[in-house]
């Protein structure tokens, strides 16, 4: 079982009211809504996380090197069992270089479940975010602020031409 925090803003509201030419506060809660909503959508897209967050992967402790499900991991700081830290000779990690987060249990005696837990992220922050990402979340948020009315609808070309060289694909 995977659990990541809920997706930070890719952009500020500022930067979406500004793109969306939206010159009264009347509806910031809305906006805010749409921000949120985009950011989400971003990262489904993606198939990583944009802003730095936490994560917990709940494991079964083997000693085969297990994938994380999150990407892309930045730091993998914990592996506990009920609530436990597991020594650090209990077990490996490692981070390639596409970001997958890998670990293995290396003590036999260790059995059952464990929780890993880290941070995963594009960025460490909003600002580092790659321009063509932000763009793209910017981009949705004015569709959807001016769609709100129809319903059904899909993700405009021009998005996803833009965040298409940063998305992941995994096969299984």
């Amino acid at each position: 079982m995977l659990t990541v925090e809920q997706a930070q803003p890719i952009v500020t509201l500022a930067e979406a009211r500004a793109f969306a030419r939206i010159e009264t506060g009347e509806e910031e809660a809305l906006l805010a809504g749409l921000v949120r909503s985009a950011s989400s959508l971003c990262e489904a897209f993606l198939g990583q996380v944009v802003v730095e967050r936490q994560f917990t992967a709940t494991i079964a402790a083997q000693p085969e090197w297990q994938r994380l499900g999150v990407l892309p991991v930045r730091t993998i700081s914990t592996v506990s069992q009920a609530n436990a830290p597991l020594p650090a000779t209990a077990f490996a990690t490692d981070i390639d270089a596409d970001g997958q987060g890998w670990i293995r249990i290396v003590e036999p005696q260790i059995a059952g479940i464990v929780e890993v837990a880290g941070t995963a992220g594009l960025a460490a922050a909003q600002n580092g975010v790659h321009e063509a990402i932000r763009h793209g979340v910017l981009r949705l948020v004015a569709h959807l602020f001016t769609a709100r009315d129809d319903e059904g609808g899909e993700i405009p070309a021009a998005v996803t031409a833009l965040w298409r060289p940063f998305r992941r694909a995994r096969l299984a």
